[in-house]
């Protein structure tokens, strides 16, 4: 009887052995191109900068560049289709002058008044489709927009954001509109 118990466990271990060995990899062998995660440059810059402090490089991609008042410029770097049915419009609004620009307010729009500075007031215009899009409101009515733009300080560039509901994808072309700058004809990424 003890021959059979012997036997049996030295058939185990081997069988162990066999999963095992087929189961994992030695520390020598390093995953092939194919089995290593995908870098996103994007993520990893966004994460490293805001874990620093430090202010994000400039987007080299520019959809739009178009003039407000006073010296004041807003540039598109990014028209983007969301996954969940958003489209962000994202970008920079520069102040080239030297004295700081504190002509925000209408920047908010109508429906916020009541809301403190913003970019709300935003709205996107799809001729394809005949429509006009407005920024998107969480539950609380607060915009899925860049907030808190009380002034731009002389010589600064200031980044914002806005969401809107996302057009057909057969839509390639939308129009921006901010309240005092003139509008801007972008594509849609994505």
């Amino acid at each position: 009887m003890a021959k059979v118990r012997g036997g049996a466990a030295v058939v185990v271990a081997s069988v162990l052995t066999l999963v095992l060995a087929g189961c994992g990899s030695t520390d020598d062998q390093k995953p092939s191109e194919s089995q290593k995660p995908a870098a996103t440059p994007s993520a990893e810059g966004t994460s490293a900068s805001a874990a620093s402090g430090a202010q994000s490089p400039e987007p080299t991609q520019v959809l739009a560049t178009v003039n407000g008042e006073s010296g004041i410029t807003m540039v598109i770097n990014a028209a983007t289709r969301d996954p969940g049915g958003f489209l962000t419009i994202s970008g920079q609004i520069k102040n080239a002058a030297e004295k700081d620009f504190t002509g925000t307010a209408p920047w908010r729009g109508n429906e916020l008044t009541t809301g403190g500075e913003s970019v709300a007031g935003a709205t996107l215009i799809d001729r394809t489709g005949k429509k006009r899009y407005y920024v998107l409101r969480d539950t609380d009515g607060r915009c899925l927009c860049t907030t808190g733009v009380s002034r731009v300080k002389g010589g600064a560039a200031i980044p914002f954001f806005v969401q809107f509901p996302a057009p057909p994808t057969s839509t390639t072309e939308v129009e921006f509109n901010l309240p005092t700058f003139a509008s801007a004809t972008i594509k849609i990424s994505g």
